[in-house]
């Protein structure tokens, strides 16, 4: 099966300590690995104020990582997101498609 790019963003709970953080990513980086997929790009992008409120909550710590894989380990980080209670929101969106077709019309354009 091909390699896909996906993108997966979370938000964690404003209140939970620097070192859980870091041990949840690090945690999700081994499912990753374990599962046969590669993080591509990592970026822990701090606590920032939420669009709407969540949970009476305003603000959250935001992650966002790219993931090459096959789609196995995102659907086991999906599973073990849903019951984490440290991650208020998450979502996964594939865009390797979008970026093909992004560099289609950029290639068109320059022509």
């Amino acid at each position: 099966m091909a390699n896909r790019v996906y993108e997966l963003m979370y938000i964690i709970k404003a209140e939970t300590p620097a070192d859980e953080i870091a041990k949840l990513n690090e945690s999700i980086t081994k499912v990753i690995e374990t599962e046969g997929g590669t993080v591509v790009k990592f970026e822990d992008m701090g606590k920032r104020k939420l669009a709407y409120e969540i949970k009476r909550m305003r603000e959250g710590h935001y992650v966002l990582f790219e993931i090459e894989g096959s789609g196995k380990e995102i659907a086991e980080l999906e599973r073990r997101m849903r019951v984490n209670d440290l991650i208020i929101r998450f979502i996964t969106v594939r865009v390797d498609e979008e970026r093909k077709a992004a560099d289609k019309i950029i290639a068109k354009r320059e022509r």
